[in-house]
């Protein structure tokens, strides 16, 4: 006998990630940017808002590696930053 109860016919479909997926950074291109926003997190008592220029810089650097899908970084919520000069030339 049977235990299961089917309560209709449709079933989960799932689907992609709006951004997509993006390769990890097997080579460490930007391990440095990394390693300096969790240092910041650790720091701020894991407070990111106040390690915004730091995250930026990580995403800058992977975006210039293409570890990730270039985007405006206005869009990524740091249009606020933008008047400050990137730092994401390490390495």
């Amino acid at each position: 006998m049977s235990t299961a109860m089917n309560f209709g016919t449709k079933s989960f479909q799932p689907r992609p990630p709006d951004k997509g997926s993006f390769p990890l950074d097997h080579f460490g291109e930007c391990k440095s940017f990394k390693e300096k926003f969790m240092k910041c997190l650790r720091d701020k008592n894991f407070e990111n808002a106040l390690c915004r220029n730091e995250s930026k810089e990580y995403l800058m650097c992977r975006m210039q590696r293409q570890l990730m899908a270039p985007e405006p970084l206005e869009k990524l919520g740091f249009r606020d930053l933008m008047d400050e000069q990137p730092e994401a030339k390490d390495k």
